[in-house]
């Protein structure tokens, strides 16, 4: 306040009463003195503090250093401070003037403040009412904006009541005179069908306009029914013509598919009657269609089919009476060999149907299983050509589909599987049976691949037909192998006999087809005949009276049966590793036997020396010593002549060049491993001094003699 009041007076240019601001610097800065007095003992640590601090000053500790007196230096420091404060109060003084104009400037300043504000307030006032007009008028829109919206929502619903309910001219024009395959005709029964569905859902309001035009539209609806009716018939009568394509008209009467839709959806009575008509015209066409076809398929039938006497171990001299006027088959060996005919499951699975008249204008023939792949194959086609027809058309799904495929397909399929039924039961030729069974499993993979699952069952029947026939026809080769009597077989030599060849051809035909789809039902079936076949090896193979004339029969058999089968499968199959084991079996037995046949005394003594020669029993092993000399010589003489003498035997004995090949070099390697242990025993401190030892042949020798007969290729 002090401070005010000097400025105060400044402003006013009064003059100062320097003793009063004395008196007031004294008050504001009293002496040390005054100050310890003033001082509580309270505020003696505070005090102490502060002493501390002053002290600590770079001007105290100055003062210190020089002596001087701190009430002194206090006292010209007061000084020095109100003589500032007088220079300052003339700076003061000097600068009245201005101090005052600014002063006149902020007071001008602040009144136009006020004016300001007087009208800020006026603004916002004005602003406030604006406002409040402003939302007013948002309302006010906001509300006749609703009114719009209302009524062109009643305006859309009526206008689009009116357009429901009226009957156009052109409407009446096109039901009643344009025909119906044309396109405009079926444009206006959609407008139609549209209008008798809204005409339905009003009908309970009873309004007085559904009441003027419902007499109009059913008429109208009754006339394109009637049109509608006639038109689709024609169609289903179109097919009853012969040598017609069923296909066309199935066609033309899936583009016009919402005739039916808008009979089904008006008149169900119609609507059914058009479909039995359909499912009766349809029945009878496919019925006829496949009957003719399959009994002009068969006249291409080859002449010559198997029968109860085309077994595997039935002789073609053995088989007809002497009373017996059919002939043997040309071509018997088709009945247990593959052959060509797997290409019906590959390359001719979907190839196009046999042409029967085209057939036998050329004369060609087939195969009971070409026949059978081009029926199923055409009778395939058109059943998921019609299944989609049926679903497409009638708009029938599921149960209510295959209901009705049934109806339609069911006399052609009591056709088809009466005349399988018929064939397989007096069928002998297990390959082609057996075809037939992986064509119906192809053919079913086939329509579900497609989606379509309509013949499940007829496959199944197929099936049920096709596989116990097939096992009963291989049982009974089987037991033909069984009772077969060795004896009365014609002469027998050490080369493949024709019923093991027969065996290998068909198990490796079976085997080859089994592969691309497995059952394990078949495997159990060949493996009884393969046990059969092994047993029949084994009695024929007892007619001859040198052991080593046995095992060149077995091992050409063997060898021949491993070959078929390894050439005609390309997976390994039990019958192969079986045959595999049994070749290798006799093979080394043979081996010994024809080296027993030329080196049976150097054989024999390794066999019985050996052992000896591992023991040391010194006493034994010198009473073999008289022994060693011949056998040393005895081999030096002949052991060329013998091999020469192996050589040809082996190569004579087997039909197959390469396994006897591999026989002699099998038996060579035998050799050279009997010489080794030989000259191992002979090199036993027993025999270290036998002068014979000399005489040996050097094993290289015979490993060069040997390598001659090495085959080149």
């Amino acid at each position: 306040m002090e401070d005010s009041k000097v400025f105060t007076g400044l402003v006013e240019n009064q003059p100062l009463d320097l003793d009063q601001r004395e008196a007031d610097l004294d008050m504001y800065y009293p002496d040390l003195e005054d100050l310890q007095l003033l001082a509580s003992e309270d505020m003696l640590e505070t005090v102490g503090e502060h002493i501390q601090e002053n002290l600590e000053d770079d001007l105290v500790k100055e003062a210190l250093e020089k002596g001087v007196d701190l009430r002194e230096y206090a006292k010209n420091i007061e000084k020095d401070l109100t003589k500032v404060e007088k220079d300052s109060i003339q700076d003061y003084i000097r600068e009245s003037k201005r101090v005052a104009d600014l002063h006149k400037r902020i007071g001008s300043c602040e009144s136009v403040l006020e004016r300001m504000e007087g009208m800020l307030h006026g603004f916002q006032h004005a602003l406030s009412s604006i406002s409040s007009e402003i939302q007013s008028l948002q309302e006010q829109s906001i509300t006749m904006n609703m009114k719009l919206k209302n009524r062109q929502s009643v305006k859309s619903e009526l206008s689009q009541l009116v357009d429901e309910m009226v009957v156009p001219e052109a409407m009446i024009t096109a039901i009643l005179e344009i025909p119906v395959t044309e396109r405009e005709f079926l444009e206006q029964l959609h407008e139609l069908n549209h209008k008798i569905k809204f005409l339905k859902q009003h009908s309970f309001n009873d309004t007085l306009a559904c009441r003027d035009v419902s007499d109009t539209v059913q008429k109208l609806k009754f006339k394109a029914v009637a049109k509608i009716r006639e038109y689709l018939l024609q169609k289903v009568y179109s097919f009853r013509k012969p040598m017609s394509n069923y296909e066309v008209p199935q066609n033309a009467m899936l583009k016009s598919r919402f005739y039916y839709e808008f009979l089904l959806s008006n008149e169900r009575a119609i609507a059914k009657e058009v479909q039995e008509e359909y499912v009766d015209t349809m029945s009878k066409v496919y019925f006829s269609y496949f009957k003719t076809y399959v009994s002009r398929l068969m006249k291409v039938q080859y002449d010559e089919v198997a029968d109860k006497d085309d077994l595997i171990a039935i002789e073609d001299t053995a088989r007809r009476g002497f009373f017996s006027s059919k002939m043997p088959l040309k071509n018997r060996a088709t009945i247990f060999t593959l052959g060509g005919r797997g290409s019906i499951l590959t390359t001719d699975l979907e190839s196009a149907v046999i042409v029967p008249h085209a057939a036998q204008r050329i004369d060609k023939r087939y195969p009971f299983e070409s026949l059978f792949r081009s029926e199923h194959y055409a009778f395939m086609d058109n059943c998921c050509r019609e299944y989609l027809f049926l679903c497409d058309f009638f708009l029938v799904t599921k149960a209510s589909a295959q209901e009705m495929f049934n109806s339609v397909m069911g006399k052609t399929i009591s056709m088809l599987m009466k005349h399988v039924a018929s064939y397989t039961n007096d069928s002998f030729d297990s390959i082609a049976l057996f075809l037939c069974i992986h064509i119906v499993d192809r053919y079913r993979k086939i329509m579900q691949k497609r989606d379509i699952f309509a013949l499940n069952r007829y496959w199944d029947t197929v099936q049920d037909i096709l596989w116990p026939r097939f096992e009963h026809i291989v049982k009974l080769n089987t037991q033909s192998i069984k009772t077969c009597d060795v004896n009365s077989l014609a002469s027998i030599d050490v080369r493949p006999h024709y019923i093991t060849r027969r065996y290998a051809e068909f198990s490796a035909a079976i085997v080859g087809i089994n592969e691309t789809s497995p059952n394990t039902l078949v495997d159990q079936v060949l493996e009884e005949m393969q046990s059969e076949v092994q047993n029949f090896i084994l009695r024929m193979a007892s007619c001859f009276n040198d052991r080593k004339d046995q095992l060149i029969f077995l091992i050409n058999n063997y060898d021949m049966m491993l070959s078929v089968i390894i050439e005609r499968t390309t997976d390994e199959s039990k019958e192969s590793d079986s045959f595999q084991h049994l070749l290798n079996s006799s093979t080394q037995e043979y081996i010994e036997e024809v080296l027993s046949s030329h080196f049976l005394t150097l054989i024999t003594f390794i066999k019985q020396v050996e052992p000896l020669s591992d023991s040391s029993q010194m006493d034994l092993l010198k009473k073999a010593e008289h022994r060693v000399m011949p056998l040393v010589r005895s081999f030096t003489k002949n052991w060329k002549t013998s091999i020469q003498s192996i050589n040809q035997e082996v190569m004579n004995s087997f039909t197959n060049f390469k396994n006897g090949t591999s026989i002699l070099q099998a038996a060579l390697t035998q050799l050279i491993q009997y010489y080794h242990r030989f000259q191992k025993i002979l090199s036993h401190q027993a025999f270290k001094s036998l002068p014979t030892r000399a005489e040996m042949v050097n094993i290289h020798h015979v490993m060069v003699e040997v390598k001659k007969y090495k085959p080149n290729f």
